[in-house]
This record gives C-alpha cells, sequence and structure tokens, in this order.
C-alpha cells in the first residue's frame, strides 16, 4: 500500500489531540474514517501504534518513533511546496511571533530566514518584550506563538520546550578574578545586575541566594538582555546570563565566566502556541521552531544549549 499524505497526517493530528473525535472534527471527517485510516498504517507497518482503552490513548515506542518521521515527512513537503512557489501562495499572514530577547538575539533570525526561504511572501510580525507580557498578550490573542520562560496554561494553548540555555555567572575582569572561586556568599557580597524584581529571570536569580534582602542594597534592574551585558562590560557589577548571548565578549575577554561553587539553573525556552482547530499553518510553523532550535544548538557549545 502507497503511503498517503492524508493518512500521515491523520496519525500526527491524532497523536497530537489524543482524541478521535477531535481529531475528527479537526479534519473535518468522521471517527470510523480516522479508526480506518490508523489501521491501515498499522497493517503496513505489521504493528500497533496505540494503545487505548477506556480513557487511556497512548503511543507505544513503535507510535513515537513513527510520529517523528511522520512530522519529518510533512514538513518537507510543505518545504517542497514552498520551493516550487505553491507554499508562497498558501501561506496566511501575518504570523506573529513573540520572543525574549535571548532568543530572539540568537536563534530567531534563523527561524525567521527559513520561513521566508520557504514562504518569501509571508508577513511576519517580531514583538521582542518579556516573559510576563509575552504570555499576557498571548491569552489576549496578541500573538500567534511566544518563546518566553513560562507556560501558557490557559484551555486552549499547548506549550513545549524548545531548548533549555545554561546561565553563566560573568563579569569585567575590572570587578572580578577569573581564577577564584566564589562561594555564594562572596558573591553576594558584589553589585548584582539583573532583571526587574518582577520578572520571570529575577524569580531564577533570587531564590539562588536563599534571601532577597542580600540582593535587596546591591541590586541594579534593568528590562534589557543587552543593557544588562553591557552594564557587566564596564563593571558595575556581576550578572547570571545566558552563555549562548555572551560568547563573543567571553572569547574577547571583555567578560570572564564566575566560577561559583554553587551553580546556577539552566534556563528552559518555552514555546506557546494556540491549539485551535484552525491553525494548520501554526503548526507548521511550530514544527520549523523545533528544527531550527535543533540545529541551532547542535552548532554551539552543548555545555551552553540542548534540547531537553
Amino acid at each position: 500500500m502507497a503511503m498517503r499524505i492524508v493518512d500521515m497526517k491523520t496519525f500526527v493530528v491524532l497523536a497530537r489531540n489524543r482524541h478521535f473525535g477531535r481529531t475528527a472534527e479537526e479534519l473535518n471527517t468522521t471517527q470510523p474514517a480516522i479508526s480506518s485510516r490508523l489501521a491501515a498504517i498499522e497493517r503496513e507497518f505489521a504493528c500497533r501504534l496505540v494503545e487505548r482503552g477506556e480513557g487511556r490513548f497512548a503511543l507505544t515506542l513503535d507510535g513515537e518513533h513513527v510520529l517523528r518521521h511522520f512530522e519529518t515527512i510533512l514538513d518537507n513537503v510543505e518545504t517542497l511546496r514552498g520551493e516550487i512557489g505553491e507554499g508562497a501562495s498558501h501561506a496566511p499572514g501575518p504570523i506573529r511571533i513573540g520572543a525574549i530577547d535571548s532568543v530572539s538575539s540568537t536563534w530567531m533570525p534563523l527561524l525567521i530566514d527559513s520561513l521566508h526561504q520557504t514562504f518569501p511572501n509571508l508577513k511576519i510580525e517580531m514583538t521582542v518584550d518579556g516573559t510576563k507580557p509575552l504570555v499576557t498578550g498571548m491569552r489576549k490573542g496578541d500573538f500567534d506563538l511566544v518563546f518566553c520562560l513560562h507556560p501558557v496554561l490557559d484551555d486552549g494553548f499547548r506549550n513545549y520546550t524548545a531548548c533549555v540555555f545554561q546561565m553563566t555567572w560573568a563579569g569585567s575582569p575590572k570587578l572580578i578574578d577569573p581564577d577564584r572561586t566564589y562561594s555564594v556568599a562572596a558573591l553576594a557580597d558584589m553589585p548584582i545586575i539583573s532583571f526587574p524584581k518582577d520578572s520571570a529571570p529575577y524569580q531564577m536569580v533570587a531564590p539562588y541566594f536563599h534571601d532577597e534582602q542580600v540582593l535587596a542594597s546591591k541590586l541594579t534592574s534593568c528590562n534589557s538582555l543587552y543593557a544588562i551585558i553591557n552594564l557587566l562590560i564596564d563593571g558595575f557589577g556581576v550578572g547570571a546570563v545566558p552563555s549562548v548571548t555572551i560568547s563573543r565578549e567571553l572569547s574577547s575577554g571583555l567578560l570572564h565566566p564566575i566560577k561559583v561553587a554553587k551553580r546556577f539553573p539552566p534556563m528552559p525556552i518555552i514555546a506557546s502556541y494556540q491549539a485551535s482547530t484552525q491553525q494548520d499553518f501554526i503548526r507548521r510553523v511550530v514544527r520549523r521552531a523545533r528544527a531550527t532550535a535543533e540545529h541551532y544548538c547542535a552548532k554551539v557549545n552543548p555545555a551552553h544549549a540542548w534540547i531537553d
């Protein structure tokens, strides 16, 4: 039996929805048709792909394997359509993407370039902001897809970890001793530069010291990653920033990593998008974003960024 695109798409949507009824509604068909397509795929591969029972739905190991391949094939089909011109004429727009600056300065340009190569006429509206306004904007319908530090937990949204960035305490050689290993207490005695108190990054910094009062008199807050990096370079203080965002500064010696006895936790980047049945194109963009983040992480230092 020749494998049909519609069968592969059916399986991908079913794996995402984990429900035959919702899958049938999304694909504008019937539940028996969904069951028939699944059965045809299982016959083709001579294995069970889905375990289902009373209120239970789960992919088997073979099902997970098939899902990954089907997603890749469908993404390649969309790329091919774009290359021969069909994809560009069918790309809706604009697509509204929001991201924190640690994403916008690393792999987001690669994603935008990839989308424009496939859909030359696609209009992209890019917003760089903090986690809180991005999550709020997503809830209000201002964005189609956001990349930040918190998931959108409301009904109607889907979330996944796009990548993970390792954080590095860094400072100017004017201020720190690169050869010294600092205790947390010694680090707390230094001026700290961080994002504002109500921000998601600050919520990572404060627990690191176990006592917010320690930071109260020595904290300089700023809502821009780029401004924070410049303040670090100028020797105004030390700060914890994603390693990949200061790779050039570390290589040039403008900044040095600070050896601290206690490791700073890594920072997961969470992607959130609408799970509407009318968002086929958004899901294509999500698949492209997954591939772009994976490609980026494969090229940089694996200790600095990775796929979880």
